[in-house]
């Protein structure tokens, strides 16, 4: 009992152990945002990643694909069972997309991915990222009349989210206008007579001849959604400016199947935009009907009819162990044919930098806390020295070295529980209101704190785990308790007789 008395008069008079609570306060709370900040950040973009990806995909090692999809499918679900939730074929070739805007003729790499509109949305949300509530429901690849977003629709906070006001006349709205015709075919610059007599330029052909005249219904192209990257360019006040939009026409130049593969092209009409936020995809990726592409590229059997596909995306259920389904469709396929990895394997590098990102700033951070050890160490050494005499008495009236050492492990980890649960307080509490903080903070300094020009975020976005907490708590109490050890130690081992002749 006498120990427990003797820590809480040290806490209540011992001020100078409010340094070492703080310390400790500040490492807590300062581990714990940082590591809510990197895991909110890990999972947006993790969730991202697999939206567009799926879990399993069986990929063909050859550009002209694999023949009779429906027979690799079936093959996939004797392997699964009723692990599956969802299956779909898909095509991918790279490309180069043209288009023009204000009289430049605007080129893009591009991945052109070929997919199946009705059950594409069973492998992935790529739906939630589109820009018209209609396909967010169920997506088309027919152009729709208007109604597209003008906001963007992710934003947590609207006030936020800069207004797309280009996106008003999105649609048949916009195609109908003899200001969009312009825009898509007639605004380029007058060819010169070379230009004009080779069929490689890039305006040959690009002004229609007198007298022409603009059928929207009968001149629209096979429909395609463009990530938003493709077709627009974000300005530093946030601000998307867009210089293609639904409703106006693109070029695609891409390799056909056989051998040898020649170089084709064709026109597509842009149907609605593809906003996901991760610049990878925004900025690469371009959507298209599977069977319209498979035509394109020669990806049919004229004879048998057979359709070639380049994948095969794949969903499970929640919880399902991907790694070993993986596994087992290596072993079912040859590998010199097939490719088979998860959506993590084809990430791997990026999620790798992530974690050992998350590591540094961990250990990093951990010395914030081992500096208040070092406080604590003094701190109990200095009360040593000062209270020799009182634990000389302590143990002439009885008191064992047990119980001294006792007495300052119990101080230690008092003020190591006292520091970490604060700390957890805090940190907790600045994680609940950090976007409001960073709001503030910008208003004082006049630069954004977190800029959605730059992270096309509008909110920071943050996850709290609890084993996270627990083994910050737990690490910071260790060390308070392993700082008092040595002074501790120390005036176990003091002599009665001795310490009662200390001066």
């Amino acid at each position: 009992m006498y120990k427990l008395l003797l820590c809480w008069r040290y806490l209540r008079t011992r001020y100078i152990a409010l340094a070492s609570i703080i310390s400790v306060t500040l490492g807590v709370a300062t581990m714990i945002v940082v590591n809510a900040v990197m895991d909110g950040f890990a999972h947006e973009m993790q969730g991202r990643m697999n939206d567009i990806l799926s879990d399993v995909i069986v990929t063909s090692r050859s550009m002209e694909g694999m023949p009779n999809p429906e027979w690799h499918m079936d093959e996939i679900r004797k392997i699964a069972g009723d692990e599956i939730v969802g299956m779909t074929p898909t095509t991918q070739v790279p490309a180069m997309l043209g288009y023009y805007h204000r009289g430049q003729y605007v080129t893009r790499q591009v991945n052109v991915i070929g997919i199946d509109a009705e059950t594409y949305a069973s492998v992935s949300a790529f739906g939630r990222y589109l820009q018209h509530p209609k396909n967010r429901e169920q997506l088309s690849f027919d152009l729709r009349e208007d109604g597209y977003d003008v906001l963007d629709h992710q934003a947590d906070n609207s006030a936020k989210a800069k207004p797309r006001v280009q996106m008003k006349k999105a649609g048949w709205k916009h195609r109908r206008e003899e200001a969009a015709f312009d825009k898509r075919i007639a605004v380029a610059p007058q060819p010169t007579e070379a230009a004009t007599a080779s069929s490689d330029s890039p305006f040959a052909g690009a002004r229609p001849p007198e007298g022409t005249t603009f059928d929207p219904a009968t001149e629209q192209h096979e429909g395609c959604v463009l990530g938003i990257g493709l077709c627009s360019y974000r300005l530093a006040d946030g601000t998307d400016q867009f210089q293609a939009l639904p409703g106006d026409d693109i070029e695609i130049h891409y390799p056909s199947a056989g051998r040898p593969p020649k170089f084709l092209h064709t026109k597509l009409t842009i149907t609605d935009v593809y906003d996901s936020k991760m610049a990878q995809y925004d900025m690469s990726y371009m959507f298209m009907p599977l069977a319209k592409f498979q035509e394109m590229r020669g990806l049919v059997d004229p004879e048998s009819g057979i359709r070639f596909v380049n994948a095969i995306q794949i969903k499970l259920q929640p919880g399902a162990d991907l790694n070993a389904f993986r596994d087992k469709l290596r072993d079912h396929f040859e590998l010199h044919l097939y490719d088979v990895r998860t959506w993590r394997d084809m990430e791997g590098p990026l999620l790798a930098a992530i974690q050992t990102e998350t590591l540094v700033l961990n250990v990093l951070l951990f010395l914030i806390i081992a500096v208040a050890g070092f406080g604590i160490l003094a701190i109990f050494f200095m009360i040593v020295v000062e209270k020799t005499r009182d634990i000389g008495i302590l143990k002439s009236l009885g008191a064992s070295s047990g119980g001294i050492l006792g007495i300052f492990l119990t101080y230690g980890l008092s003020l190591g529980v006292v520091g970490a649960g604060l700390g957890i307080g805090g940190g907790l509490l600045f994680v609940a209101y950090i976007n409001e903080i960073a709001d503030f903070l910008g208003q004082i300094t006049g630069q954004p704190v977190f800029d959605p020009a730059v992270y096309y975020l509008y909110r920071i976005p943050t996850l709290i785990e609890p084993l996270t907490i627990a083994c910050i708590a737990a690490g910071a109490i260790a060390i308070a308790v392993l700082a008092s050890l040595l002074p501790a130690r120390r005036a176990a081992r003091l002599h009665p007789v001795e310490a009662l002749r200390f001066e």
